[in-house]
């Protein structure tokens, strides 16, 4: 992209259409937020029988430092017309996915791009969006799956109707069948992942540990409500004990936990599972749908202690 040409357009049903350049944007107020990014997708491997798309087992998750600027104000700056219902958000990626050629974009409704903490952003970590995180300009939702972070930002549409582009309508939506119409996939669903202790098997992936103290470790995240619990088994589920939670690095990034184990030599089979301040929590077993997303049920790690 050349950030010099580039321009977001602000349209729609709106009193005062925008087109602002990137230094436009980054003169404007700004917000540095820590924000958990997970892929709707994320442990779609772990499903049987599985979707034929991406084959996530649990390494579809980051957290970064987001900076942009919030969108509520433009969007009070444009004027929201009356009818206004949904807001579009278009990136610059074109392609063919389902045999539909099409422009990625996303909407969300109104209600939720006036959130305070949705950004347009254009740094992570402190530094300018590297190409693969849609340099120049992204969208930031803190709390919705990976897949509502519109990249390569290029328009802004207010509309009065729901928005019917294929990325919204047909993917990311759970169907139990081919004929299911589905629900769309929105929050990140509370969940929780350890650091697998030990040395692994090649093939299997199992673990070996010796026997002793041992600290299991991990992070914990939710797009409903901050995580205030994690419970850790290490007999396949049967009992639980409650972790440590380290300190919050913010409402909508994952929280670090700990918990000290004392390993006793067997086989064992570590699990962890979160809790929101919402009362969502972990299911055990994983819910099937046909396109193998939000599979948050909890993990499980089998180690050999000697």
């Amino acid at each position: 992209m050349d950030a010099d040409a580039w321009r977001l357009r602000l349209g729609g049903l709106v009193e005062r259409p925008l087109a602002l350049t990137l230094a436009e944007l980054q003169a404007r107020p700004a917000r540095t937020l820590p924000v958990t990014l997970e892929c709707a997708g994320n442990g779609r491997a772990f499903l049987e029988p599985r979707a034929e798309s991406q084959p996530w087992l649990s390494e579809a998750v980051g957290t970064a430092e987001w900076t942009g600027t919030p969108l509520a104000p433009l969007l009070e700056e444009a004027g929201l017309l009356d009818d206004a219902l949904e807001v579009v958000f278009t990136g610059l990626d074109r392609g063919f996915q389902g045999g539909v050629e099409h422009d990625y974009a996303r909407s969300l409704p109104v209600s939720e791009a006036l959130r305070g903490d949705v950004l347009l952003a254009y740094a992570i970590n402190r530094q300018p969006l590297p190409p693969q995180h849609g340099y120049p300009l992204r969208l930031i939702v803190p709390g919705w799956y990976g897949m509502t972070h519109v990249k390569w930002l290029a328009e802004i549409s207010v509309v009065a109707e729901p928005f019917r582009g294929w990325q919204q309508e047909d993917a990311y939506r759970i169907h139990e069948s081919e004929d299911d119409p589905g629900t769309p996939v929105t929050r990140m669903l509370p969940r929780s992942l350890l650091i697998p202790p030990g040395i692994p098997d090649f093939m299997t992936r199992a673990r070996f540990l010796e026997a002793g103290p041992c600290q299991l470790a991990g992070r914990a995240w939710s797009g409903f409500a901050p995580v205030e619990r994690v419970e850790v088994s290490v007999d396949g589920g049967t009992t639980w004990e409650d972790g440590i939670l380290e300190e919050s690095l913010g409402d909508f990034a994952w929280r670090g936990w700990r918990f000290d184990w004392d390993a006793r030599p067997g086989e064992h089979v570590l699990s962890c599972r979160a809790t929101d301040g919402a009362g969502n929590v972990q299911p055990l077993d994983p819910v099937w749908n046909l396109g193998g997303y939000c599979n948050n049920a909890v993990q499980r790690v089998h180690v050999t202690v000697a």
